[in-house]
């Protein structure tokens, strides 16, 4: 079982949400996903989505979205993304899931010797920038949020698992300094942190290690609509 791992899909089956606006990098992206996808996702392997799945406004308008996702090969694994406002109850989520995709929400789920888990995340504090009364307020949330779905991994381990842990926003700002987010990767042993969230220009490396954590960002646009391997 190999694990892959993509954030940032926007699609877009029903409603009519160019991406190509944004730049070359997004013409024809689904197409290029898809053939990427393809040409190196089994059945067997395993596909984390950080986020940003959807466009669609209401649970119903995502289906043809997920179901795009389930003909693809492979076990895909979802957190929710800041623009997923089609995802309400997570109970109600995992209602409308084709059987080839698993959502995350505040909880874990175990595959082979790997435990995943997850979060949305948020803006972090930076150095030099403003932060918000209401972005503190959402920042502390999100982390004990954080802590929820580390709790639930945990109960899920196994000697010899590794912890692989999804989170929409950049846990880290810009000058990778640690953060409550990182502070609880390091404490709960996770071996590996995917995100994405951000577009366009960015000094953010695509993988990024740190006291013992690897970090991948993995916004379709930065890595050319490719898949990328995290585990084989």
């Amino acid at each position: 079982m190999k694990i892959f791992a993509i954030s940032d899909l926007h699609l877009s089956n029903s409603c009519d949400k160019p991406m190509d606006i944004f730049g070359g990098a997004w013409e024809n992206y689904t197409d290029k996903i898809k053939e990427n996808w393809k040409s190196k996702v089994t059945e067997n392997d395993v596909v984390l989505i950080a986020g940003d799945i959807s466009w669609a406004m209401k649970l119903e308008e995502a289906v043809s979205d997920l179901k795009w996702l389930d003909e693809l090969p492979g076990k895909k694994i979802i957190i929710k993304g800041n623009h997923e406002y089609w995802w309400n109850s997570i109970s109600a989520v995992r209602e409308i899931l084709p059987s080839s995709v698993f959502a995350i929400q505040n909880d874990a789920l175990k595959m082979g010797r790997f435990v995943f888990c997850g979060t949305r995340g948020w803006t972090v504090p930076e150095s030099g920038k403003v932060f918000s009364d209401e972005d503190l307020k959402i920042y502390k949330r999100e982390t004990e949020r954080l802590k929820l779905t580390l709790l639930s991994a945990k109960k899920l381990m196994e000697q010899g698992d590794e912890l692989v842990l999804m989170m929409h926003f950049p846990p880290f700002a810009s000058d990778k300094e640690e953060t409550e987010f990182t502070k609880l990767f390091e404490q709960y042993g996770v071996s590996t942190v995917v995100f994405g969230h951000i577009h366009g220009r960015t000094n953010c490396p695509l993988i990024y290690n740190k006291n013992g954590v690897k970090y991948y960002f993995t916004s379709t646009d930065h890595i050319n609509n490719d898949p990328v391997l995290i585990y084989e």
